[in-house]
């Protein structure tokens, strides 16, 4: 039988171990990776689990959603010009619930593994750490996409209904894709990060809500306090470097789609950074995962 690990062998493994022997496909780790993706993405919205897993996702999925419903009836009952709210002004709004999906879920999908000591099962062969750790995260950033655009988008079917201006939503809503992948992607990597080292699941739900959510409250004082005082307006522009939300709205704020940061980043070199410290912690979090998982599964 061939070595797995030669570079001539299929990336396929199945081992004989006296049954009726396979001869079908060997799909190799793209198909693995995939199988995880999926997998992981039904488990973060409590799908194919126990019906108590279901109850959270569920009722943040309903109250994130509550608000839009609320304000398409109020376009379609009362009728208005403009929009009440502009897509990322609503995913402000709800920040607080995608912020508690992100923590919540997160250990669903990264920490159950490791504390089962299951992992090593998964990475004994062939699949790599680097493959399982970027599936699990690529599955968590598209189940926080998904929380945050299914409002965006019934805000955006109602407005056109409403008779709103259709070039006008179009272009709200595209602004607010790349913002939204900016959302996903920071949340997805803190979070799945914190999970996988704080194994049990409160203990990573609160970690990741005092990054998220204390911290940013935290920032935003500042950042209003220096905005209503004389000190330098740079003081508030670097402090909003230490919260994700702040990255995202002062993003949000140079874009002028619809929220406003009390110390916006100003000046081309101060929007460079704010993005370039988004994706330096994006990369961070994706690398301190798969040294966590190849860590665990030696």
């Amino acid at each position: 039988m061939a070595d797995p690990r030669s570079d001539t062998a299929p990336r396929g493994v199945i081992h004989d171990i006296g049954y009726r022997s396979y001869q079908g496909p060997r799909e190799g780790d793209g198909r693995i990776a995939l199988a995880l993706y999926v997998t992981a993405l039904r488990h973060a919205f409590g799908l194919g689990r126990s019906g108590r897993s279901k109850v959270l996702p569920v009722i943040l999925v309903v109250l994130a959603m509550l608000p839009a419903v609320v304000m398409v009836g109020v376009l379609a009952f009362v009728g208005a010009d403009e929009p009440l709210l502009s897509p990322l002004g609503y995913t402000n709004a709800v920040q607080v619930l995608v912020s508690i999906f992100a923590a919540a879920q997160a250990p669903v999908i990264f920490s159950r593994d490791l504390r089962s000591r299951s992992i090593a099962l998964y990475l004994a062969r062939p699949l790599g750490a680097a493959t399982f750790a970027l599936a699990r995260l690529a599955a968590l950033v598209t189940a926080i996409l998904l929380f945050v655009l299914v409002p965006q988008l019934l805000l955006f079917a109602g407005g056109l209904l409403a008779g709103l201006d259709v070039g006008e939503e179009t272009l709200a809503l595209l602004e607010a894709l790349p913002v939204d992948l900016l959302i996903a992607t920071l949340l997805g990597s803190i979070t799945g990060l914190v999970a996988s080292i704080a194994l049990r699941r409160g203990f990573a739900v609160v970690s990741s809500v005092l990054v998220l959510v204390v911290l940013h409250t935290v920032v935003t004082s500042i950042q209003f306090v220096t905005a209503e005082t004389s000190a330098s307006d740079t003081i508030g522009q670097l402090a909003g470097l230490l919260s994700p939300w702040a990255i995202v709205n002062g993003v949000t704020d140079v874009l002028d789609a619809g929220v406003e940061s009390a110390t916006p980043p100003e000046g081309a070199a101060m929007v460079a950074l704010y993005v370039a410290v988004a994706l330096l912690v994006v990369a961070a979090c994706a690398a301190g995962l798969v040294q966590r998982f190849r860590k665990a599964g030696r």
